[in-house]
Parts: C-alpha cells; structure tokens; sequence
C-alpha cells in the first residue's frame, strides 16, 4: 500500500469533481474519528494492487505491521486504475458521492428497479432533477426517499429533459447498488 503518485492524484480527483465540484474538499478535509488517539487525523487516499482506498491515516498507520501481500483491502475502495491507465469509480464509493453531491437525480419507485438492474435513466422514471445540469456531468441517482441508488453521467442538460419524450435517456448508467449481487465475486 502505497500514497497515490501526481498523475494518479489526478486522475482520482478530477473524477470525484466531476460528480462532487467544489464538495470535493468536503472529501478531502474530512477529519477522520477512528483509532486510540484524541487527535487521529484525517482520511487519505492509498493505491494497493490497483485499486485506489479512502481511509483514515490512523488505519494506514497500524497497518504497516501487515506485509503487502497478506493485505487485502483497507478502508473504502473508492475506485480502481484499469490496464490502460484510466480511472473507475467503483459502488463502494457511493456513500461519499451521496453526502458531496453536486448534481442529484430522483428517480420514481416504478423504475427504481430497471436503474437497480443496470439499465440507463429514462426520462419517463424521471422524479426530480437539480438544476443546471449539462451533458456530460456526473450525476447520483436516489430514490424518492432520498436513498443513493448509484450514479452516472448525465446525457442530457435539465432543460433538454423538459422537453424530452418519455423514452429519452436523461442518465447513463455506470453503477447502481445491485452491483453488490451482480458482481459478488469481484468486489
């Protein structure tokens, strides 16, 4: 386990940007509250076998005393580096795009489940959306009651969605919480 180098840095944030903005020193500043010292400081990203973990530098700390390759995993994976260099997101990071969210999508409870089975947002299940959203923004997709479902990219802007016929795609789909059931063994 091993802090992130410059173009690794970059690439991570820059994806969390795209779904968080300016919420992303939220993110980052966040104070971290576990471990035995009052003082334990704050979270930080590691990288281990590619895939890139939020966690508290407390945590970081006492697992020195475990060797790399008895490591497994350490705090959130928040996303992994693909062969080619490319930065993902992965489901386990929902709970933080959720909280720091800059765009949001409300889906209605009849199409909650079609999002859930990996398919894209159509503007027919379309409850609420937030204002001033252009294609190509990162977008957390909730339920009704407010329950983060997954996220995406958004393909249309919020103005084009009043206008759209039913059948439009409003969100793209790049990971919901069913994934946990999907992708079992992967995670």
């Amino acid at each position: 386990m091993r802090p992130l180098d410059e173009t690794e840095t970059t690439a991570v944030f820059e994806k969390l940007f795209k779904f968080t903005g300016n919420n992303l020193k939220n993110i980052i500043e966040n104070p971290s509250h576990e471990g035995p010292d009052p003082d334990s400081g704050r979270y930080c990203f590691r990288l281990h076998k590619n895939k890139v973990y939020y966690v508290s530098e407390s945590l970081v700390k006492r697992a020195t005393n475990i060797s790399r390759t008895q490591l497994v995993s350490l705090g959130t994976c928040i996303g992994r580096f693909t062969h080619g260099g490319s930065f993902h997101l992965t489901v386990q990071c929902l709970s933080s795009l959720a909280s720091n969210a800059k765009h949001k999508v409300w889906l209605k409870p009849t199409s909650e489940m079609s999002f859930l089975y990996g398919n894209h947002v159509l503007k027919g299940g379309l409850g609420r959306i937030t204002e001033n959203i252009v294609p190509g923004d990162g977008v957390v997709v909730f339920s009704m009651s407010d329950v983060p479902l997954g996220f995406g990219i958004a393909a249309k802007s919020t103005q084009d969605c009043r206008k759209l016929d039913p059948n439009g795609i409003v969100v793209l789909h790049q990971t919901d919480i069913g994934e946990y059931l999907r992708m079992e063994d992967e995670l």
